[in-house]
């Protein structure tokens, strides 16, 4: 096989650890509509902090906003967002956009390989016709399509692109084998072959609606054990013990895939005239759980005799997940809008997030750790490093007279927390 030129379209927390492990093994084109993107990567730094400035610096990758440049490559990777609206509505307009774009440097013989997350049906339905308009080619006879599913877990320095198995797929038998070996050339963990496009949609889709199912039922296990006074993380860890007990924990899911992935796929299902039921009602549960643990920290407050209305609460973390920088659908920002609404004053510190996103995104301006006023409470929203490495004895400098920890994550030492005579509540 003729060694194909990749160029890697979205150079976000997905593409860009693509376009890094393509290019430290052979040129590379990496495209971003965002200037200031390429601009930043050029110069070896990469916000989301994905992968390192060695790596940059070592990887042979073009950077670049120039859909002309585009026309150096034959293998054309798409790794846009894919979001909902609003109304929970997949938003496939990025994706679109970017089929748009690679139809302009589209070629006789080039492959387009989808790894956006979508539902069964979207690359051959809804991408392939804006590929063939745009570039007045034909699929199937001028150039091919394939679906490879992104794997790309945010923050997470363990389980990265080129160590996880990578499901891939092609429009027909010549398609898929392209497909997999270029993809196998820099995949270590190696490649599964889907019976089809649709089949690698509906993975992956699934995966992440398989993870929030789950999520939501440690969640309302942790509604109905609040209710009954039990301590869920002491339920948790007395339950597995058992060998084949999965070993989920409670809490609040965000963040661009778990948090979106099923509303695509049961659009799709409402689609063909299937009204989903479980999907929905975990989707119900894991939304309603920050309005939840913004009430239990009003009510542990009150416990406690403090005066809700203008009271201050400092809430740690607002990124999605723990040790990484991304905003994208953090459910944090509804607890803080819960506690607005009761008239509390709320202070948001957050060491990874970017300030200026934070403020453009959700109107938030983070106050740095160390300039936090005394509050009546503390959420731990977010389990960063940082703030796991904090001491019971530093939280408490963080709090004033009768104070009140909620402890989200549930990582705290609750002897330790009860010995200094701090309220604790946990998820």
């Amino acid at each position: 096989m003729l060694e194909r030129i990749v160029s890697v379209i979205g150079l976000g927390y997905v593409g860009l650890p693509v376009a890094v492990a393509f290019g430290l093994k052979r040129r590379t084109i990496g495209f971003d509509i965002n200037a200031q993107r390429i601009t930043e990567l050029k110069q070896g730094h990469d916000r989301t902090g994905e992968v390192t400035s060695q790596e940059l610096q070592s990887a042979d990758i073009l950077f670049t906003d120039s859909i002309e440049e585009l026309r150096q490559a034959d293998f054309h990777i798409v790794a846009v967002p894919t979001p909902v609206d609003d109304a929970k509505q997949p938003d496939l307009s990025p994706m679109l956009k970017a089929s748009e774009t690679v139809g302009i440097a589209l070629k006789k013989g080039d492959i387009v390989v989808y790894e956006s997350t979508v539902y069964p049906g979207v690359t051959e339905d809804e991408c392939v016709p804006i590929l063939e308009r745009v570039s007045g080619l034909v699929c199937g006879s001028d150039f091919t399509v394939g679906y490879s599913p992104e794997r790309i877990n945010p923050g997470d320095k363990e389980h990265t692109f080129t160590k996880i198995k990578k499901v891939v797929s092609g429009q027909d038998e010549t398609t898929l084998e392209i497909v997999a070996q270029v993809y196998e050339s820099v995949v270590t963990a190696g490649v599964h072959r889907a019976s089809s496009i649709k089949v690698a949609e509906a993975a992956k889709v699934i995966e992440n609606t398989q993870r929030d199912l789950n999520i939501a039922l440690m969640n309302e296990l942790a509604l109905i054990f609040d209710k009954l006074g039990i301590d869920t993380n002491d339920v948790l860890e007395a339950a597995g013990t058992k060998w084949n007990f999965l070993k989920f924990k409670p809490g609040l899911v965000g963040g661009h895939c778990i948090g979106v992935d099923p509303y695509y796929l049961t659009h799709k299902a409402e689609k063909i005239g299937y009204i989903p039921q479980v999907i929905l009602a975990g989707r119900r549960i894991n939304d309603g759980m920050a309005s939840f643990i913004a009430q239990r920290t009003v009510k542990e407050m009150i416990h406690t005799g403090h005066t809700i209305l203008g009271s201050t609460v400092t809430v740690l973390g607002l990124t999605f997940k723990e040790d990484c920088p991304d905003l994208r659908n953090s459910k944090v920002i509804d607890i803080i809008r819960e506690l607005e609404d009761y008239g509390v004053k709320v202070q948001v510190s957050d060491p990874l997030a970017d300030p200026v996103e934070a403020q453009h995104e959700y109107g938030v301006t983070l106050i740095p750790y160390d300039q936090l006023q005394p509050a009546a409470a503390v959420v731990l929203a977010v389990a960063h490093l940082k703030y796991r490495e904090l001491t019971v004895e530093d939280l408490s400098r963080l709090l004033s007279d009768f104070p009140v920890l909620i402890d989200v994550k549930g990582v705290v030492d609750q002897g330790e927390v009860k010995r200094l005579g701090i309220r604790l509540w946990r998820l």
